[in-house]
């Protein structure tokens, strides 16, 4: 509860700096990683030298300046009952060691902070993160944790240097001041270059020990090399996942071995998960280095579903309903890059390039590009080229003050395949008769083939607004709630009651959680807003289709909405959309195999039911795919490729 306040609080007032990813809402690993990359491509393309310095601060965790905690939180203005509970938190801590069972000892902890709380994490991060602080403005740096990075760009190795040097000391005098400690020797220095003639690596202290210049760097589980290649890193990746590969090969027994279902299962867990980490940085290396995952991919997808090695990698894909590595990198990319939009003061938000940066990469085609520029490319194909993204709160409430929603349900008990529409208008008219000094409000989306609208219907009026294609029915079903708010707003009446026919968004609106919809988040801070105003606001659940006039209204309005809504998309409906249009382009991809036995079988791409007993599942497959031990002997016992009887070709 502590925890949870507190963060509210943090990330409400903008305490932790945006560079800082560790552990919070909608951030990752591949926020820096992005960053980096981003830093990197930009360099070679103005063909600069960029030094980049990884730190490893030692201990960090359990160094921690606990008053240095406690003065961090004064500066940020905390005040009362919350510093003075985190004081006694952090005060006369103690341990023991245990031996078998023998314990020693209480001792006490006079630094750090205390290993497994919630509160110790936030502490830490409130703590460590005012390192950033103390940088230059010509040096760049980031956090994830106690994961510190710096670099910075130039044409003059000497200016790197100096610019270097001079922030290494800040920062060790700021760890000198904090009780924190940076080691020399566990330290990189890499510096990133394409230029071919010679220059000499940087030289840099930590008082008074040079940082050693290594050529590649394992930075958050990728690893980067000088030339930004990722050659090592995918070569390293394939090692790992060929001797995962191994545990399917021995969960995959024909003649005993587990279905198709789990193996896959196992297979996207233990090996898939470890390919798309990370691929949208080293998904940027050429196909000839990207093509060495492919095998790995292939090998994995043949011992899921038992077929041959002469199997085509296309049925391979089909069969077992699995997108191509390049695909899957298509996808992960842009759906990391919604992402990170839809969240507020996410440094990536901040990485367009400037024009003259664009013209350079234009004059420079050879240049790869940055992530950022590199997914709007392959957004060029699909109707979300230029869609701007809605921010998802996380703090929009305090957690204090959690919003309650209830609504009404007249119609409980009544099932509508067996009740006549007569029945539920006369239960409309005695609930009007009950709430009759509340104003009527009917709100409905609709979603049909290349349109998608909501309507309003109020007593003497009515609303009605086009969304995006790409919107889902649940979207317009909440926008058209909360343009029914924004209607309300201005009037002079207070009582209204707002009838809508989708459950949905009533059930989503009466749980409140951080994760819920964009616009559910909207339509609650609006609804807050309105009572304390004094306004009295109820909802109420309809059917749909059964002669409720005021819903028939609303229904109609929006099936025939003309006027956009110039309203940024939610991106769970982004995300949806994208990935329909992903399936369509493998679909495409798909008909335009000509001499593929199973596509005669299997037109359109689907999952497939998979039987529970593997060694008929795998006979199936053999037969679908059309290797069969039969048909392909000659090319797996390397025999000569047997003639017809007929026609003795």
């Amino acid at each position: 509860m502590v925890n949870a306040r507190l963060v509210f609080e943090l990330e409400k007032q903008g305490c932790i700096p945006p560079l800082q990813s560790g552990f919070r809402r909608g951030r990752s690993t591949f926020d820096n990683l992005v960053l980096l990359e981003t830093q990197i491509r930009n360099a070679f393309v103005r063909r600069n030298h960029l030094v980049s310095i990884f730190f490893d601060i030692e201990k960090a965790y359990d160094r921690t300046w606990r008053y240095g905690i406690l003065l961090t939180l004064f500066n940020f203005g905390f005040r009362g009952n919350l510093p003075i509970f985190l004081k006694n938190f952090l005060s006369h801590r103690t341990f023991r060691v245990r031996m078998g069972n023998f314990y020693s000892d209480h001792f006490i902890q006079a630094e750090g902070v205390p290993q497994g709380s919630v509160l110790s994490v936030t502490l830490f991060i409130i703590h460590l993160s005012q390192i950033l602080n103390y940088l230059p403005s010509y040096v760049h740096g980031n956090l994830y944790v106690d994961d510190l990075q710096i670099s910075c760009q130039g044409s003059d190795m000497h200016l790197i240097e100096r610019q270097l040097q001079n922030a290494v000391n800040k920062l060790v005098a700021w760890c000198n001041k904090n009780g924190h400690s940076i080691s020399p020797e566990k330290s990189r220095c890499v510096h990133f270059c394409r230029k071919r003639t010679l220059h000499l690596d940087p030289v840099i202290h930590i008082q008074n020990v040079a940082i050693p210049v290594v050529d590649d760097i394992r930075f958050l589980g990728v690893i980067f090399d000088r030339k930004l290649t990722f050659l090592p890193h995918i070569l390293h990746l394939r090692k790992k996942c060929e001797r995962s590969l191994n545990i399917l090969k021995v969960l995959s027994k024909t003649s005993w071995g587990a279905d198709r279902t789990s193996i896959l299962r196992i297979y996207q867990a233990v090996i898939l998960s470890r390919i798309d980490y990370g691929c949208m940085i080293y998904g940027s290396a050429r196909p000839t280095v990207l093509r060495r995952l492919d095998t790995i991919h292939h090998s994995g997808l043949r011992i899921c579903t038992g077929a041959f090695r002469t199997s085509p990698v296309e049925s391979l894909y089909i069969i077992s309903h699995q997108l191509p590595l390049d695909l899957r990198r298509q996808k992960i990319s842009p759906l990391y890059f919604f992402r990170a939009q839809s969240v507020r003061n996410h440094p990536l938000n901040h990485l367009s390039l400037p024009a003259g940066l664009r013209r350079l990469y234009a004059a420079r085609p050879s240049h790869i590009l940055p992530l950022c520029e590199r997914t709007k490319i392959l957004l060029h194909d699909s109707n979300l080229n230029n869609v701007s993204v809605q921010f998802s709160d996380f703090f929009t409430f305090p957690p204090w003050d959690i919003p309650q929603l209830s609504f009404l349900n007249p119609f409980s008990g009544f099932d509508k395949s067996s009740t006549a529409p007569v029945t539920f208008q006369q239960l409309f008219h005695h609930h009007r008769y009950q709430y009759s000094s509340f104003v009527p409000i009917f709100t409905d989306g609709s979603k049909s083939d290349g349109h998608v609208g909501c309507g309003v219907v109020f007593p003497s009026d009515t609303l009605s607004y086009r969304l995006h294609n790409c919107c889902s029915v649940f979207t317009a079903e909440l926008v058209a709630i909360f343009s029914a708010l924004q209607e309300i707003s201005p009037s002079s009446q207070r009582n209204f009651i707002i009838y809508t026919d989708s459950m949905s968004a009533l059930e989503t609106l009466s749980h409140y959680d951080t994760q819920m919809h964009p616009v559910g988040l909207e339509i609650l801070s609006v609804l807050q807003g309105l009572r304390n105003k004094g306004f009295h606001i109820i909802f109420c659940w309809v059917p749909s289709h059964v002669g409720i006039s005021g819903n028939e209204t609303a229904d109609a309005i929006a099936k025939f909405a003309s006027a956009f809504l110039p309203q940024a998309l939610p991106y769970p409906d982004i995300k949806k959309s994208f990935v329909s249009h992903l399936f369509s382009v493998w679909q495409q991809s798909w008909s335009l195999q000509s001499n593929n036995k199973l596509r005669s079988v299997k037109p359109l791409i689907g999952l497939w039911p998979i039987l529970p007993i593997r060694e008929a599942d795998v006979k199936l497959t053999l037969l679908r795919i059309g290797h069969t031990r039969f048909t392909h002997r000659h090319l797996l016992f390397g025999e000569r490729a047997p003639l017809c009887p007929t026609c003795h070709e």
